[in-house]
């Protein structure tokens, strides 16, 4: 028999098995509100169709906002590692999907971040953990990317840091004004992309993207 963390055993022929912990009873409350919004819209929540969703709204929910309780700075700090590298290193093209906390609908699209190391290195994963850790939270696409660039700034101390987010917003799409081709691009920057306009643009021209 093989051991997981929480305990639990698997037969060793079964090979992977997901595991998913929920706080059963925040849960437990989570799906009793939803319960009674749906009442309050009117549906008929003893209908085949609706009976388990109370309970899959609050866990996804708490899924798609699960960011709130994760740390950025231990996860850069996890893989940091001393290297003598000052090019510009590109994780570019990382899926967001995030939820707007005004409407509590999702915004989604992708975020590029760079850096030049100043003797030390992350993880290239770390930085889609981040980007991550950031966007599932009730958030705005404002505030994700100067978060996503501090975290880095902060925790790797680079030559600098440059951010771009482009997104689409659902509250726009589905709502509102309604305009389903809508793209918000949002940047920031630190250190050398803001002092030489050259670098800014070879992180621009590398990412193959425009400033909307």
């Amino acid at each position: 028999m093989e051991t997981i963390n929480d305990g639990a055993f698997i037969p060793e022929n079964e090979g992977y098995k997901k595991v998913e912990r929920w706080n059963t009873k925040k849960t437990e409350k989570l799906a009793y509100h939803y319960k009674e919004a749906l009442k309050l819209l009117g549906e008929d929540v003893e209908r085949e169709g609706l009976v388990d969703t109370p309970i899959r709204v609050a866990k996804a929910v708490q899924f798609l906002t699960h960011g709130s309780s994760v740390d950025p700075a231990k996860i850069i700090q996890s893989a940091k590692f001393k290297e003598d590298y000052k090019q510009m290193v590109i994780v570019k093209d990382i899926e967001i999907y995030s939820m707007c906390e005004h409407h509590m609908i999702p915004f989604y699209g992708k975020a590029h971040v760079g850096y030049i190391p100043n003797g030390y290195i992350t993880g290239l994963s770390k930085i889609a953990r981040v980007v991550e850790a950031y966007a599932r939270r009730l958030q705005i696409q404002e505030r994700l990317t100067v978060q996503i660039r501090d975290c880095i700034e902060e925790n790797l101390k680079p030559l600098g840091v440059a951010v771009v987010v482009e997104a689409g917003h659902m509250c726009m799409q589905m709502r509102g004004i309604q305009k389903q081709n809508s793209v918000t691009t949002t940047s920031a920057f630190t250190g050398i992309f803001l002092s030489q306009s050259k670098t800014r643009e070879e992180f621009i021209n590398l990412i193959g993207t425009k400033l909307h």
